[in-house]
């Protein structure tokens, strides 16, 4: 009895020692923000697309193909991230990917046809991989600089920067404020506290060269055993984030009947539940362990989408994406975090690397989803997701992350 108060005590107090480091850590705030501009800018974004499908008129797979662009940007630059990263410094490219994310983005939601959708997400796509390597690389850094551990907190920004912008689309939304407007606002935003902070950001370390006197980002190297199967989890992950970025408001909108306001807050119940599990993960991971975190995680993601299908009601559709938040929560920082640690490979390159095949769950996920939607309605297309999900929680029970 003892034994587990003095446990939960112990749990609490390594909970709040992290984020007290975290948010009292200059550098790490700064990465933090990093991190939540990137998704702030994501969110707005995606609340707008039934407005931008039923504006060009687009079907669920011309949307799917559309959407493409985005992923299709993301992998073209994540091989080329490692050299760029190793050439601009962390803090330089998290700077500049930063400013780029925020001027692509004002491209799509003011578009006059798809093509100039597709090249303003293409574009998107290429900032924001970059941005991508360069602050998880960052955060890293810092915790091998410093001591610390800030990489679940950092994702926690993510996911904060993703309920902030989703949510505020949902007020905007019943305002009936002009969605470019509003995108627009979130980009001069971003783009203002990205020149804030960018002198603390250039006092990180940067990890241009391994212990070993290698450039860390002049590589991109083929997968290994162990890398491939993060890769395949991350694969799976990436298509349930997938599932709630890019199809959650419009399941919500079409297929279940809610408001738009209301289907504006799928991708917001999604990032509610993953900021708040992002935020205790780096108490989490240590006591549960990252391989065992995989397992349980895939399988509840999963459910979070049967509970979205088989009850097909607004609000039980909203507890699905947020059940699916907290399944997807805590994966990406313990498999960006393990593929910079992959031995005989320099923590940059592993990082793109594994950045690079498992973001073709963005890639493939969108139209995937949208050519089943299109023959067989969009409950199909993300019972698909849930069985991928259920297939990486299977693939965790071997996989070694070092």
């Amino acid at each position: 009895m003892n034994t587990g108060i003095a446990t939960k005590s112990g749990y609490r107090n390594r909970f709040a020692q992290n984020l007290r480091t975290f948010f009292l850590t200059p550098q790490a705030l700064a990465v933090g923000l990093v991190f939540s501009s990137d998704s702030l800018l994501f969110g707005s974004w995606v609340s707008h697309i039934p407005f931008v499908k039923q504006k060009l008129g687009l079907s669920e797979a011309e949307l799917g193909l559309v959407l493409f662009a985005l992923p299709a940007g993301l992998l073209v630059m994540n091989p080329l991230s490692g050299r760029i990263i190793a050439r601009l410094g962390e803090a330089g490219a998290c700077f500049w990917s930063a400013v780029g994310l925020a001027l692509s983005m004002c491209i799509p939601i003011n578009a006059p046809s798809t093509a100039w959708v597709v090249v303003g997400l293409f574009l998107a796509g290429l900032a924001g991989a970059l941005i991508n390597v360069a602050m998880n690389t960052a955060a890293t850094n810092l915790e091998r600089a410093q001591g610390i551990v800030i990489m679940s907190s950092c994702h926690g920004m993510w996911s904060l920067g993703g309920l902030l912008g989703s949510g505020i689309a949902g007020a905007i939304i019943a305002l009936h404020v002009p969605p470019a407007t509003h995108v627009m606002a979130m980009a001069g935003v971003v783009l203002i506290l990205t020149f804030l902070i960018r002198p603390l950001l250039a006092t990180i370390p940067s990890s241009s060269r391994s212990a070993a006197g290698e450039k860390t980002g002049s590589s991109f190297v083929m997968p290994n055993r162990n890398l491939l199967l993060m890769i395949l989890i991350g694969l799976a992950l990436a298509m349930g984030e997938g599932a709630a970025f890019d199809w959650s408001a419009v399941y919500l909108r079409e297929s279940l009947g809610a408001r738009a306001q209301v289907a504006a807050l799928g991708f917001a119940a999604f990032s509610l539940t993953m900021t708040a599990f992002r935020f205790t993960g780096d108490a989490i991971i240590p006591k549960i362990g990252g391989k065992r975190w995989l397992q349980i995680g895939g399988v509840v993601a999963a459910l979070g989408l049967v509970v979205a299908i088989v009850l097909p009601y607004p609000i039980t559709g909203l507890m699905g994406f947020a059940i699916l938040g907290a399944g997807c929560s805590l994966g990406a920082p313990v498999l960006y975090a393990a593929a910079l640690r992959v031995p005989g490979i320099p923590p940059a390159a592993g990082l793109a690397t594994f950045a690079t095949f498992s973001f073709i769950g963005f890639l493939v996920g969108p139209p995937i989803v949208g050519f089943i939607a299109e023959g067989f309605g969009l409950y199909v297309g993300l019972g698909f997701v849930a069985g991928v999900l259920l297939i990486s929680a299977g693939l965790a029970r071997v996989v070694n992350l070092f």
